[in-house]
């Protein structure tokens, strides 16, 4: 054991001791040179210069295009440039398939030699199916009689089929609410009075023409819509009025606010009146409120 310990006491001292490194010139024995080093300094030295000479290829190579002259090492630049011609050659490819059909469906033109489209002819016979008549059936009836129909719930009044009256009207309520007292001509109240929530919007019964929007004394602000078929609703104790006259309604839109303004008026409600051909009728019988 203590020759063991003397071996590597000797060892780490011959490491450990200076020597010198002397280049001289061989002619004059000059000193060119020197350097001291210990052999453990040597090995360190030796070890830093081969690591930085390490990276300094290994950066070479993967950042300059020396790589290119190793074998195994690709440009990506001409990767990218094979695929680009790859895709365009397969452009071409289809686009000289295309044209080749069309040469060939053309050439077959010019010599009449077409042939029959079995798929939209019957078995014996040459005729298309195309040129056969086509009849409708039970569905395509079903909606032509559905769209028929519509006309008569139009709101765009003044058409033919609407000339023969009012019946086929599809009127607006112009507010809901309680009906407070009903229609009585005999009794000169020529419509009825609704109670609705305060600020409510008084709307449009049907598409028409605003022919009077003023205030009087006794109904207060009151506007009346002239409409097709020779028919007026008035709308009277507004509190405001969002129409002027002149302009044009359509149903259901805002002409102004419920209100409580006239002599002819004990609280917040709508005087609604319906005048057909001169004649007053009871708005009941055409809208629920």
């Amino acid at each position: 054991m203590a020759e063991e310990k003397k071996k590597k006491r000797k060892f780490f001292e011959r490491i450990r001791h200076r020597y010198r490194i002397v280049i001289m010139n061989d002619d004059t024995f000059e000193e060119n040179f020197s350097l001291r080093l210990t052999p453990l300094g040597f090995f360190v030295l030796l070890g830093s210069i081969t690591i930085v000479m390490t990276i300094l290829v290994t950066s070479v190579i993967a950042f300059t295009p020396l790589r290119e002259y190793i074998p195994g090492y690709a440009d990506v630049g001409m990767t990218r440039r094979l695929v680009k011609l790859t895709l365009k050659s397969d452009s071409i490819e289809q686009a000289l398939f295309d044209q080749t059909a069309y040469l060939d469906n053309l050439t077959a033109v010019l010599n009449g030699d077409i042939k029959i489209d079995t798929s939209t002819t019957k078995p014996g016979t040459n005729k298309k199916q195309t040129d056969l008549p086509m009849q409708a059936s039970a569905k395509e009836k079903e909606l032509k009689n559905k769209f028929e129909s519509q006309d008569k719930y139009s709101l765009a009044y003044g058409t033919e089929t609407n000339k023969s009256g009012i019946s086929n009207f599809f009127f607006f309520t112009p507010l809901k609410g309680i009906v407070s007292e009903q229609f009585k001509s005999k009794e000169k109240h020529f419509g009825i009075d609704i109670v609705g929530p305060e600020n409510e919007a008084i709307k449009s019964t049907l598409d028409g023409t605003v022919v009077l929007a003023s205030w009087s004394a006794e109904t207060g602000y009151t506007i009346a819509i002239q409409h097709s078929n020779n028919l007026i609703s008035v709308y009277k104790h507004n509190s405001a009025l969002l129409k002027k006259m002149g302009d044009y309604v359509k149903a259901g839109e805002p002409i102004a606010i419920i209100g409580n303004t006239g002599e002819q008026t004990t609280g917040p409600h709508l005087h609604f009146e319906l005048w057909y051909n001169g004649n007053a009728i009871n708005p009941q019988q055409y809208m629920v409120f």
